[in-house]
């Protein structure tokens, strides 16, 4: 069954021609009628994923531990403006404004509290989330809008979602890939005739087979080089969590999710969720040439331990009900063990920051 975006990308396509993966995936998410982040309610048991702040307070607690100490290795300023960009539902930033003010008030009542996101529904979730501590946010359509000033800043599942261009390995060399018609009008993967830089290639390109597929990331790595141009000027420390891998390669890891199930990318375009993992070495470069300090990656799992998960669980389900308990177990291993179902070895935990300070629970060679 054709989608409402799918009649209108086939219609693009036989107007213009094939499309760009970059503009098949801009389509599916952002498209002002019927794009899936326009449309859609993607959060929770009622949508297509759960993010790891929706499956239990632990995670958003953890981070806020996290900022909080980065704050103390920055040296305790007095003004910080603590931003969350793709805040989901809002838990993740209501969890960590708990945490805050518990082990931190100074930095609490000294800080400003920043939300980028587009959508007005998610706003309005957000700030039933936050409930009284929405009056101390502040609501942005971009980073660029965030007012100067120390940054401590979070970036949960935000890079895997903005849109990659793919290159697949033909008889003629690496060529773009993109979204075409076949034979019988439905969507298909096509070479165009686009090629790569081979400086951009990873030395195994020459041996790789025909099909091979390479994937960048231009659009991510710009907003990550916005950020952190904001921390080299001004300070701070920001964390990226997302899945993806350690080390640039090949591999196809376009994908979109559909009722929390794995679904073609091509099957119903403004009906599922589409992204693509995280290139963490890419981002990490793009770091370093700003001039900022790099603190991992890390693997999720080994973050959340190392920031003392386990002792804060047992303390969460400390005196409860065995069933919480059991809860509060399984939580723990959906969001630091490994294996499938687990986001402790899939997902990593990448910081940046504007002074070369000691941020645990990173390796000071980190």
């Amino acid at each position: 069954m054709s989608t409402p975006l799918a009649r209108k990308i086939k219609a693009l396509i036989r107007a213009n021609g094939p499309i760009s993966v970059t503009d098949y995936f801009s389509l599916c998410l952002a498209d002002p009628e019927h794009g899936y982040y326009k449309t859609r309610e993607p959060f929770g048991t009622e949508g297509d994923f759960v993010t790891a702040p929706e499956i239990s307070q632990l995670f958003g607690e953890m981070l806020g531990v996290f900022m909080v100490n980065a704050w103390h290795q920055h040296g305790a300023p007095a003004a910080v403006r603590f931003v969350e960009i793709g805040p989901g539902r809002g838990t993740m930033m209501a969890d960590m404004m708990r945490v805050v003010a518990k082990l931190a008030p100074k930095l609490l009542d000294g800080a400003t509290f920043h939300l980028v996101e587009t959508s007005p529904r998610l706003r309005e979730i957000q700030r039933q989330t936050l409930q009284d501590r929405a009056a101390r946010v502040a609501w942005h359509d971009s980073f660029d809008e965030v007012p100067e000033g120390f940054t401590l800043l979070a970036a949960n599942e935000l890079f895997d979602a903005i849109p990659i261009r793919q290159f697949v390995r033909t008889p003629t060399g690496f060529r773009e890939r993109m979204v075409g018609l076949d034979a019988d009008g439905e969507l298909t993967f096509a070479a165009g005739v686009a090629g790569i830089d081979l400086a951009l290639l990873p030395e195994s390109h020459r041996s790789q087979p025909v099909g091979a597929i390479f994937e960048v990331a231009p659009a991510r790595e710009a907003v990550m080089a916005a950020i952190c141009e904001r921390l080299r000027l001004k300070g701070g420390t920001a964390l990226v969590i997302d899945y993806g891998h350690v080390a640039t390669g090949f591999g196809d890891t376009l994908q979109a999710v559909l009722r929390h199930a794995f679904d073609p990318p091509l099957a119903h375009p403004g009906e599922a969720d589409l992204t693509s993992h995280v290139d963490f070495e890419r981002l990490a470069s793009v770091a370093r040439d700003g001039g900022l300090r790099v603190h991992g990656p890390l693997h999720q799992g080994d973050f959340l331990m190392g920031l003392g998960l386990a002792d804060r669980a047992a303390a969460l389900g400390r005196g409860r009900s065995e069933d919480l308990q059991r809860q509060i177990v399984a939580d723990v291993e959906r969001l630091a063990g490994s294996g499938a179902g687990n986001m402790g070895d899939l997902f990593k935990v990448l910081a940046v920051s504007g002074a070369p300070v000691a941020l645990a629970p990173f390796r000071p060679a980190d």
